[in-house]
């Protein structure tokens, strides 16, 4: 059965994109943050949050490994793992957790890519993205071993 989950990051105080994504998608599987909400933990219901580098709560996990049918599914921010553009840090942080799939921020950059058997995915930013693309987050497709993603712009 095709599970679909949504994948935000760097919304960077903004709530409204948030609860309107959650109310677009009502029969998602899982809702992801890849953190930089900056906002606490009760604001973010429905949605597993991991800390990012403007993060000031504790609250939050630097990372959450999340199964999904053959798969499992690091989430992760990204900051500790990204090195002067390289991607490199985060498959090997993935294979040391098991994982074959990443959902990283951090960059406000979209990224769909797969690099030595890890797929790579950012959904960009819902606040401002770096490459001068209007704001966006991305739809995660697991159907059995099939992984797909959609990036998708999101207008206020």
């Amino acid at each position: 059965m095709r599970k679909q989950i949504i994948l935000v990051s760097d919304s960077h105080r903004q709530t409204d994109c948030l609860k309107t994504i959650k109310e677009m998608y009502p029969n998602a599987y899982a809702f992801l943050h890849a953190g930089d909400s900056e906002l606490p933990n009760y604001m973010l219901e429905g949605y597993a949050c991991v800390k990012g580098n403007c993060d000031m709560y504790q609250e939050y996990d630097s990372e959450k490994v999340i199964p999904v049918d053959h798969h499992k599914i690091l989430l992760v921010h990204g900051h500790r793992d990204i090195g002067y553009g390289s991607l490199h840090g985060l498959v090997m942080h993935a294979k040391k957790e098991g994982c074959d799939i990443v959902c990283f921020g951090h960059t406000h950059v979209p990224y769909d890519e797969v690099v030595d058997g890890v797929h790579l995915l950012n959904p960009g930013s819902l606040s401002h993205n770096r490459d001068g693309s209007l704001p966006s987050y991305r739809i995660l497709y697991i159907d059995g071993n099939d992984v797909k993603s959609e990036l998708l712009r999101y207008k206020n």
